[in-house]
């Protein structure tokens, strides 16, 4: 995938996969608004908030894009959430009836989820749409080495949370307790935590293997 079929599918993809991606949701929970919002929402916010801080803020990572506020594109939550909660409603089975039902989406959303986007990643890095300046672009490796240094925390770690989320809201709304009140507290808990957690394990990982955090950009060794 080149640079120009990337630029294509960053406008196209989401036009179609986010009202697309809202409609099987939508359909799928029979019109309940509230789980409808926890399965596509999620994944929207969480696209725009740690891709902002990483680009604009900690400016570790960059978007070679035409269309860009800083080093973000403003239309990032709808690329990567519009997908993912594609890719979601694709994998998804039946409702949480138990925890172990609200345990197997956590895996296979973590799998799914982290499969996609670390190779969506790579792609990008190869054709220079995406830069990310880690201790592994520092030191010259390949792609792979720099999407694998975060993507299984931020990918596969949202994943796991999100699922997690899925799976409770379901077994809420089982019961006739997921309503306003339930999503008002369930979805800000599933959305911190799917934040919290990937940063605190990135960071702790980095700090072992590379002696820093990963949160700010690293210079190129010549």
């Amino acid at each position: 995938m080149n640079k120009r079929a990337l630029e294509w599918y960053q406008y196209a993809a989401p036009a179609v996969l986010a009202p697309l991606s809202f409609w099987l949701w939508w359909q799928y929970y029979e019109g309940d608004t509230w789980l409808v919002l926890t399965a596509w929402l999620l994944p929207v916010l969480y696209a725009y908030i740690v891709p902002g801080v990483g680009t604009n803020v900690l400016k570790v990572w960059e978007f070679d894009t035409g269309l860009r506020l800083g080093r973000f594109r403003p239309h990032h939550g709808f690329v990567f959430g519009s997908a993912t909660a594609a890719i979601a409603w694709l994998v998804h089975g039946g409702r949480a009836e138990g925890w172990l039902d609200v345990v197997r989406l956590s895996v296979v959303f973590a799998s799914v989820l982290g499969f996609w986007n670390l190779l969506y990643d790579v792609k990008a890095l190869e054709a220079k749409h995406l830069k990310v300046y880690n201790q592994p672009w520092a030191d010259g490796k390949a792609p792979e080495a720099v999407a694998m240094d975060y993507a299984p925390w931020f990918f596969a770690g949202f994943g796991a949370i999100y699922g997690v989320g899925i799976g409770v809201a379901e077994l809420l709304a089982g019961s006739g307790r997921y309503a306003a009140l339930g999503f008002a507290w369930l979805f800000p808990v599933t959305l911190v935590l799917s934040i919290a957690i990937p940063v605190w394990g990135y960071r702790r990982r980095s700090f072992r293997r590379h002696k820093h955090s990963g949160c700010h950009p690293v210079e190129r060794n010549t």
